[in-house]
């Protein structure tokens, strides 16, 4: 068990273990020497830190717990033994490693070319399929601790922007935050603003 706000992973490190976080949410980030924050995936329960941890044993990047969180480590020999042995396992982790860069390109994407209302919209609807995926989500309520930092960390605005953004969507009858967690009340006009389709 890990409490929120703990790192798991620092970068640079070398770790003999392959982590999955088995309960809570976390966030895969690198930091800068300045203190700024790159946030590159937030975890959920049933999420390798990184594919690259299963073939290399120094993390490229650092991991916090979110909220207070489960994890569970896996000998990487051992990861490679069951690889090799067994063809399920090879087509489950290709899935996974499909999956991480298909989000990475689209984050890339979403970065390069997104107004800061749309980043953050992008961010909102991955994150609540990635949640309905995983939950049975009921009346448009999406468990979400995520705080307005975190959010700004992972689509490269301010804190302030993030705000101002949540604000107007609020507003407008988009989405709404209340106790940690999202409500969506329009998510047509989400999707209109948010999604690559």
């Amino acid at each position: 068990m890990v409490p929120a706000g703990d790192q798991i992973v620092a970068r640079n490190h070398r770790y003999p273990d392959v982590f999955v976080l088995c309960v809570g949410w976390g966030f895969r980030f690198v930091q800068l020497a300045d203190g700024r924050r790159q946030i590159l995936q937030f975890l959920l329960p049933g999420d390798l830190f990184s594919v690259a941890s299963v073939f290399e044993e120094r993390a490229h990047f650092s991991v916090k717990a979110l909220t207070e969180a489960q994890v569970s480590g896996m000998r990487r020999g051992e990861v490679k033994s069951r690889l090799a042995e067994n063809p399920a396992v090879v087509a489950a982790l290709a899935r996974t490693c499909s999956a991480e860069t298909e989000c990475s390109d689209e984050m890339a994407v979403v970065l390069g070319q997104y107004s800061a209302e749309e980043r953050i919209a992008f961010l909102l609807l991955h994150l609540m399929r990635r949640i309905a995926a995983r939950s049975v989500i009921r009346g448009g309520q999406y468990p979400f601790p995520l705080r307005q930092q975190h959010i700004a960390d992972a689509v490269g605005v301010t804190a302030v922007h993030v705000s101002r953004t949540l604000g107007a969507f609020r507003d407008r009858g988009v989405v709404e935050f209340s106790n940690g967690v999202l409500r969506v009340l329009d998510q047509n006009e989400l999707e209109r603003i948010g999604s690559l389709n």
